[in-house]
């Protein structure tokens, strides 16, 4: 017993030589300046030379995009949900009971289709624009002084790209003459290749420069850290008073892969709620595009459920 008493006494001697005290005395007064002048000199290594061909080729894509879709959405039928986001790629809808109503007031109940149009396949992210990516933060009076952009172009603004035109909305604007393909010459691969080409290059900018998203409502902002306009839509977190809580963006924040459900050669003419746990499912865009005779990548066979069974008739 005394020896055991001993150890423990050495080995608690031992240890408290080899602590740290740290005095929480610091005069923040006089390394304030040290801390503002890091910051500004850290905007002097933006943007990136090395990122200026990322963000000019996903302009570019974006663009090809946006003109891909619209022209295939007019060859392909698809139909959108009259009460929620839900979307199908076919002439008629599926009899699938997701529909959670107009505002979530009501849960699976069968959609109610209607034509659709282009955001409806393409969703669209705003963020708002910054002359200078480390800039002072958006305050809650200022929220109507900052234009609202796609947050695609907004970081690809960031990231040193040089527009041909003033308004980055439209996608002619971006220098490329969409007028002189034909129909012919415009393929659903040509789409699906641009599709691929903005996320990737939407990828590799954000190990780059930072996006911020919020964690209740999905606003998003590009820069180190988010606004502070009070337009957060989660009424009843009453703590926040409508303050977003800004966390890590991903490439599906800035690019919504919008998923739909996705009928495969095996499954019937019309999707019913029965085999709902058969079905696959894929990002509209895809499915749009494998609709219209474009070869999918093979890393969304999985999700698709390319070659899984069949539901059993009922």
């Amino acid at each position: 017993m005394a020896l055991k008493k001993k150890l423990l006494k050495e080995i608690c001697a031992h240890s408290m030589n080899h602590l740290r005290f740290y005095s929480s005395r610091v005069n923040f007064k006089k390394i304030r300046p040290m801390i503002i002048q890091r910051i500004q000199d850290r905007a002097k290594d933006y943007p990136i030379e090395g990122m200026f061909p990322v963000a000019e080729e996903v302009l570019k894509a974006r663009a090809l995009l946006i003109e891909g879709v619209e022209r295939l959405i007019k060859v392909v039928p698809f139909k959108a949900c009259k009460l929620c986001p839900e979307v199908y790629i076919g002439e008629e809808g599926h009899l699938i009971q997701t529909c959670h109503g107009f505002r979530r007031r009501a849960k699976n109940r069968v959609h109610e289709w209607i034509d659709g149009g282009l955001k409806d396949i393409l969703v669209p992210v705003e963020a708002y624009h910054l002359q200078n990516m480390f800039q002072k933060e958006i305050e809650h009076d200022q929220r109507f002084d900052f234009d609202r952009i796609p947050a695609v172009v907004e970081l690809c603004l960031q990231a040193g790209a040089k527009p041909n035109s003033e308004n980055l909305i439209n996608p002619h604007s971006d220098g490329i003459n969409t007028e002189s393909l034909s129909d012919e010459d415009w393929t659903a691969s040509d789409t699906l290749r641009a599709y691929e080409t903005v996320r990737k290059g939407v990828q590799k900018l954000l190990l780059v420069y930072a996006a911020k998203v919020c964690k209740h409502c999905r606003e998003v902002h590009v820069g180190p850290s988010g606004h502070k306009a009070r337009l957060c839509g989660v009424f009843k977190f009453e703590a926040w008073h409508g303050s977003h809580y800004w966390q890590k963006a991903t490439v599906d924040d800035l690019v919504p892969p919008k998923i739909v459900w996705h009928r495969r050669s095996q499954d019937p003419a019309i999707l019913v709620n029965e085999g709902r746990n058969y079905y696959g499912h894929a990002p509209a865009v895809i499915d749009l595009c494998q609709k219209a005779g474009a070869v999918v990548p093979s890393k969304y066979n999985v999700m698709m459920k390319v070659q899984g069974l069949r539901a059993p008739s009922w």
